[in-house]
């Protein structure tokens, strides 16, 4: 094996590249249930008091070699008119809280006084998460009446939506008085980030198929068929991303660092092999055909998604002449196959080889999952002693291409972030257009980055910077963020957050492929659509053998 280089973070930090991620063997679903079929996690479902009117609720308990985790499940009758994804909804078709151990009765009467008004209401360091669905309702009801009837549902319009019910917040490390992430991060099941939500989205799935063959049953008595298993199967849980994600890609950089870093050394890793073998070879050729299955499925009514889908589907018939052509008949395959894709293929393509090319290679990639959280305390600490000049120059290093940019003309500073009072929901705005600016929360690193470096001409460069700190604390922000960068090296985004090119969807969609999530659908440049585990394993059948690849769909003869 001989060592690859990462890749460059100019090359990979640009927004473009962030925005064509896709899942792969280290996003946080796949993780999770890897780890749970690896630990012969178990699963039941001691509760399940649900009414005629679908009203109740019910508790999935997932048992793993030391604890048990439990969702605990409340379903509403929700009216018509109340039913809202905004973040600022009072109701909703379903609440969750995902608890630390198994809830007594106790338990489920406290939560069920807080659970279901969400915001308005309050848990304890017991719960680990609060999640609130919604139906999709013209689904919901053909799936209800067809299986009441003694029917299987439709497949075209299974395809067409693909879940039954979308969440509209997952919430965890705090939120709502639930266990900060600081007080289970010492679990060895959630060493990696966000499998606490994870793990709550995997139940609700099951009480999502649970809940719709109940209401179908209690419809149609004796006439009522269950749902198939096939049909089942291939359903996920939907989710509506808003700009809410972009300023926690921003605001976490070191966290971000964690996974882009983890991600690239694993491509770098995969790079490094000398030859593959026959068994690898196979490996690769299956995923690929699985994955065309996603790729032909995806569907996007955006412009600029609708031109990265056609690019991506020109890049794998070139990608599938280049391996017919015996791309893999070579030492160091690996790498000269992301070398070919940066040459020939679009932004899009390029990651979706650095995705595949993962997946024969669990052994190499898999234990870097662990690295990718951020829970030292004192990241966030700034070094004082460090000279005025030892920052600028750090600030050049990770801000140096924002250096050169006019910062006065209008394109550069078209955009401004906020937060709206009545959606309380960030926000991306016309700043020359809107009056926004006095309202602007600091988004915009690399031009803070530009403000800082001019002030600090300024200063005398074997000063501390303790004591340029002291006359303007209005640049700590930036200090930090740079120091965080000497050690981090993809940290920054090496794009401009407030530009009037700015397409804010590419900050959700680098977070959701880590989360797993397929099919990504804009429905403009503020919001995505997307699924999650979408043809996994329920709990009840969750296996080795089904655990991982679940997220590329089966080739059928």
């Amino acid at each position: 094996m001989n060592a690859t280089s990462l890749r460059d973070p100019r090359l990979v930090m640009r927004l473009s590249r962030l925005g064509s991620m896709h899942q792969c063997r280290l996003s946080f679903m796949r993780v999770l249930t890897r780890r749970m079929a690896e630990e012969n996690w178990s699963f039941a479902r001691p509760k399940f008091d649900i009414d005629e009117n679908g009203v109740g609720h019910a508790v999935y308990v997932a048992q793993g070699p030391e604890r048990a985790y439990s969702l605990v499940a409340f379903a509403h009758d929700l009216p018509p008119e109340m039913r809202s994804d905004r973040v600022i909804a009072t109701a909703w078709d379903a609440t969750f809280t995902l608890f630390d151990g198994i809830p007594t009765e106790d338990d489920i009467v406290r939560l069920s006084q807080n659970v279901p008004y969400q915001e308005a209401g309050r848990v304890t360091e017991k719960e680990l998460s609060v999640s609130r669905a919604n139906r999709s309702v013209r689904l919901w009801e053909h799936f209800v009446d067809a299986l009441s009837r003694g029917h299987q549902p439709d497949a075209d319009k299974i395809e067409a939506v693909g879940y039954l019910m979308r969440t509209t917040a997952v919430y965890g490390s705090g939120k709502l008085g639930a266990s900060d992430y600081g007080a289970i991060s010492d679990r060895p099941e959630f060493a990696v980030p966000f499998q606490v939500e994870m793990l709550s989205v995997f139940l609700t799935r099951a009480f999502v198929r649970d809940l719709v063959n109940h209401m179908a049953q209690m419809r149609g008595g004796d006439s009522a068929v269950a749902m198939s298993r096939e049909i089942a199967h291939g359903l996920g849980i939907g989710n509506s991303t808003g700009l809410g994600l972009g300023p926690f890609i921003i605001n976490h950089p070191l966290l971000f660092n964690n996974w882009i870093m983890a991600r690239e050394e694993a491509i770098a890793r995969v790079r490094s092999v000398e030859t593959v073998s026959q068994e690898e070879r196979n490996q690769f050729h299956e995923v690929l055909q699985r994955s065309l299955i996603s790729v032909s499925r995806w569907k996007s009514e955006h412009p600029v998604q609708i031109e990265r889908l056609t690019a991506l589907r020109a890049d794998i018939d070139l990608l599938k002449q280049h391996l017919a052509n015996g791309a893999l008949d070579t030492t160091f395959p690996w790498d000269k196959l992301v070398t070919w894709s940066e040459q020939e293929l679009s932004e899009e393509g390029q990651e979706y080889v650095a995705s595949l090319i993962l997946e024969p290679y669990s052994d190499l990639v898999d234990d870097l999952a662990s690295s990718m959280s951020d829970i030292d305390p004192d990241t966030f600490r700034i070094d004082g002693s460090l000279s005025v000049d030892e920052m600028r120059a750090l600030i050049e290093a990770r801000f140096g291409w924002a250096l050169n940019l006019d910062w006065g003309a209008t394109e550069n500073c078209a955009r401004a972030w906020y937060v709206s009072a009545e959606k309380l929901e960030p926000r991306v705005g016309e700043r020359f257009e809107e009056p926004i600016s006095q309202f602007e929360i600091p988004l915009a690193p690399a031009r803070d980055a530009v403000a800082a470096h001019a002030e600090l001409r300024n200063w005398e460069g074997t000063k501390p910077i303790a004591e340029f700190l002291l006359r303007h604390p209005e640049h700590r922000h930036t200090i930090r963020r740079a120091q965080i960068g000497a050690n981090a090296p993809y940290s920054e985004i090496n794009d401009n957050t407030i530009s009037s090119e700015l397409f804010p969807v590419d900050l959700l969609r680098v977070k959701l492929a880590f989360f797993g999530a397929t099919q990504f659908s804009p429905r403009s440049d503020r919001w995505v659509r997307i699924c999650m585990y979408g043809n996994a394993p329920y709990p009840e059948d969750l296996t080795n053998s089904d655990a991982d690849l679940w997220v590329y769909p089966e080739v059928t003869a």
